[in-house]
């Protein structure tokens, strides 16, 4: 297109300054023209490189954007120094060293531009005194940054777009201060916004930024920025980052499509988000990281993760704000690790959850106030020493396990509700503590608090009700338990002597039930009150036991009540064992003996105890180095994300090098409906370790007979590593008898007349469900006996040597319904 004229009107007060004139060039026109003059362009092609020093109106025809085209072979096409107005261009640049409209001072009006350009900057505004108005302007540069503000610049963008660009597509910097409304930037390979420096700032209002090769939106190095009712989505990396001394805030804004962290920040950052929404992301909704680094969210969503990983990741001594928010359609909801980091969560729900809602490890604390969390995996897990917090006033629904706490964690939980379990409403192993106040469980399929490996876990004013396998299962030597309440009709909670006011006579270790009969069915009993250990329930000191000859371990697995077969089995083995190592003593070949055994069987039919005696045997005949026992479930190996479960797998192989890694309920690791389930991963792990450590470590898995069946087929390996099964029969009436038999007799209690005989009656009677716990029933009802006993004697001033000890038919508690649950309860 061939170069056109200007007509300049001139604009002047005085006559011969309203005239027109015709010039063939720009540059001649501007030449002439002062403050308030109008310069029409004629359709063409301007090769010049224009410079407004005066506040004239430069315009081609009106709705005709690409008829005057100024595009100059290098430099600036147009320099504007002066509030002018400019409208109506098509501006093209060539110079990668310079921009293709430059914005020197003055607040000028810069309407329906089209800027094309292979140039270091499509707008660049520079300088303090640079205050542009631009409306509907379009930046295209495949080649640099789409819209620079730097040094001091500022003005307004409205309904702008960049519609591609080579580096970011807004660049603020150098104490820059922008503000944007309803502007489009996409299609840029950089972040779409860009803000850094000291003193730098950005506004944004109804912006979108999308289809970005980086970062969607970019603030860093003490820059700050706002963003109002924006959508940034479709990054190929996070869609939000802050990085050293960051501020940001968002309000009512969408991150969406991202296929990273959908908003990261870093180094003292703070973000500050109202009535945002973020959904769909690959990996953290919201990550936080190291001190100083914090994060406020008002009536915030995050959701929909598309990832395995957690929605709201905060570590290295970051803290988080959540108030009313909701998180739901994730992995894992919340995870917070190391010292020094913290988030606190108010009238919040966290919900439909695959794994872990909160997750709080290495040192970290949370405080969680009026929450709701439903449908996940677990509720809340305080993973290890130095992890805790607060947890008041939530309730945790629908759920396979609603608090764990393991490994020396120790929160303090105060009027919380667990409802609906599928496994234990509150689940306290591996030394965990941990402070229960308050609360609740109902409808539980498992147990409503299970505290294993005598963790010193402290319970007061608990109440359970509607719990499939029983409201409290405690190790001995364990758990405090005060003014707690149940509605089984067997009580099974205990306190230490000393809490429970037990008289200077009481022997060390020895709990006693404190619960009084004015608040349920959980009656009081007399201080002294022993409380025995059932026949499968692992001795937390048994890794510590001196070793024993072969034969006096093997004469207690004989003292053990029934189990004929299974003492069959173990012999057998054992004499497998000894000859082949007397045959390599004497230089014979030995037949290859494979160690790892299957126990399959109902609860409390003694699997724990005779894996620990297994241990034992093989380290006795030299064949294991300690024979220590390490037991561990589902919750002790397998993590939340991607990697973390191998890593916890090798770490309790670790524990049992020497001895045996007993995996109670092994069957959990591998759940019929699986989907994103990492238990696969635990068993492939375990898998491989036994055979790259065949000798360091002997495995026996044990659960229900049907499920392992199931579970010996989930990977080809697992069959070949277990050469035998060994089946755990359920006690007959007559076993159970003889168990309550040898309790009160290393209790120093005596069967009355008539008591043998209506013990013998009652196990007849008793109904068999899923439930039924074998030797854990034996010493429940054992328990019973021994607290009726003392609710029976204790109104006698001045009771017999018989009184003190013997036990009567009247003494049996009265036969439980029937519970059948719909399926075997899983493991924890």
């Amino acid at each position: 297109m061939a170069q056109g004229t200007v007509q300049v009107t001139h604009g002047g007060s005085s006559r011969w300054r309203r005239r027109s004139g015709e010039y063939p060039t720009l540059s001649a026109a501007l030449a002439v023209a002062g403050d308030g003059d109008v310069l029409s362009i004629a359709p063409g092609t301007y090769r010049e490189n224009l410079v407004l020093n005066h506040a004239v109106t430069l315009r081609g025809p009106e709705g005709a954007v690409g008829s005057v085209r100024i595009a100059p072979p290098d430099g600036v096409a147009l320099t504007v120094r002066a509030s002018a107005v400019v409208q109506d261009l098509y501006l093209e640049g060539q110079d990668r060293a310079a921009p293709a409209l430059l914005v020197e001072d003055g607040s000028p009006e810069l309407t329906d531009l089209r800027v094309s350009t292979r140039s270091a900057a499509g707008i660049e505004v520079r300088g303090g005194g640079a205050r542009p108005l631009v409306r509907r302007c379009t930046v295209e540069n495949p080649t640099g940054v789409g819209i620079s503000v730097l040094d001091g610049g500022g003005g307004v963008f409205e309904e702008c777009e960049v519609v591609a660009a080579g580096q970011t597509g807004v660049s603020v910097r150098g104490g820059g201060r922008p503000r944007l409304e309803r502007c489009r930037i996409h299609h840029a390979t950089g972040a779409g916004i860009g803000v850094t420096g000291e003193g730098s700032g950005l506004e944004a209002l109804g912006c979108e930024v999308y289809e970005i090769k980086g970062a969607g939106v970019q603030v860093a190095a003490r820059a700050a920025a706002v963003l109002t009712d924006c959508s940034v989505h479709r990054t190929s990396a996070d869609g939000v980052t802050l990085d050293t001394d960051a501020v940001l805030t968002l309000a009512g804004c969408d991150i969406h499509d991202i296929p990273e962290n959908a908003v990261d920040l870093r180094s003292r950052s703070v973000l500050t988000l109202s009535r945002t929404t973020v959904r769909r992301f690959g990996r953290n909704g919201l990550s936080v990281w190291d001190p100083g680094t914090r994060v406020v969210a008002e009536s915030c969503e995050i959701h929909d993760s598309t990832g395995d990983y957690p929605a709201v990741w905060i570590s290295d001594g970051a803290s988080a704000s959540l108030d009313s928010c909701r998180v739901h359609d994730v992995p894992d909801a919340l995870f917070v690790l190391d010292r020094g980091s913290r988030a606190d969560v108010v009238d919040s729900d966290l919900s439909q959850v695959r794994n872990t809602a909160v997750s709080v490890s290495d040192g970290a604390t949370v405080q969680l106030d009026d929450c709701r969390i439903r449908e996940a995996a677990t509720g809340a897990w305080f993973r290890d020493h130095g992890s805790g917090g607060t947890v008041a006033n939530c309730t945790v629904d629908a759920v396979q396990t609603g608090v764990i706490v393991t490994k020396g964690a120790d929160p303090v939980l105060e009027r919380c509700t667990v409802s609906s379990p599928t496994e234990a409403g509150f689940y306290v192993s591996a030394g965990g503590r941990g402070s229960f106040t308050a609360c609740r469980v109902t409808g539980s399929a498992g147990f409503g608090f299970h505290v294993l490996d005598g963790c010193r876990t402290a319970l007061e004013r608990c109440h359970t009700e509607r719990c499939a396998r029983g409201g409290y299962e405690f190790a001995e030597d364990g758990p405090s338990a005060v003014e707690c309440t149940s509605d089984e009709p067997g009580p099974r909670l205990a306190a230490q002597s000393a809490s429970a006011g037990g008289h200077a006579g009481a022997r060390p270790g020895i709990r006693t039930v404190s619960e009084s009969a004015a608040q349920g069915p959980v009656a009081r009993a007399a201080a002294d009150v022993p409380t025995p250990r059932p026949a499968d329930e692992a001795d937390p000191a048994a890794s510590a036991t001196a070793a024993r000859g072969s034969g006096e371990v093997l004469g207690q697995l004989d003292a053990l009540v029934g189990l004929d077969s299974v003492k069959r089995e173990v012999r057998a083995l054992t004499d497998m064992i000894e000859v082949g190592r007397r045959r390599q003593q004497a230089g014979l070949k030995a037949a290859s003996v494979r160690r790892h055994l299957v126990f399959t069987g109902s609860p409390g039919t003694g699997k724990t105890t005779v894996a620990r005696l297994y241990g034992e045997i093989l380290a006795s005949l030299g064949v294991l180095e300690r024979g220590h026992l390490v037991e561990v479930s589902r919750v002790d190996l397998v993590g939340e994300h991607i990697g973390s479960t191998a890593i916890r797998t090798q770490e309790a192989f670790d524990r049992a090098r020497g001895g045996v890694l007993f995996i109670d309920e092994a069957y959990a690791l591998a759940p019929e409906e699986s989907g994103r389930d990492f238990g696969r991963e635990a068993i492939d792990t375990l898998v491989k370790l036994m055979e790259d450590h065949r000798d360091a470590v002997v495995v026996i898995v044990a659960g229900y007979t049907a499920e392992m069946d199931r579970f010996l087929t989930v990977n080809p390996g697992v069959a070949s590593r277990f050469s035998r099964t060994i089946t755990f029969g359920d006690y007959g009436p007559g076993e159970l008898l003889r168990i309550v038999e040898q309790q009160a007799e290393e209790h120093e209690y005596r069967l009355g007349e008539g008591a043998a005989k209506a013990l013998l009656e009652y196990f007849t009677d008793l109904p068999k469900g899923p439930a039924f716990g074998n030797g854990r029933t034996a010493r429940q009802t054992f328990e019973s006996m021994v607290e009726r006993h003392a609710g029976r004697v204790a109104q006698l001033s001045e009771p017999s040597t018989d009184d003190l000890t013997l036990l009567f038919p009247a003494d049996l508690p009265a036969l439980p319904a029937p519970a059948v649950p719909a399926v075997a309860p899983a493991a924890y």
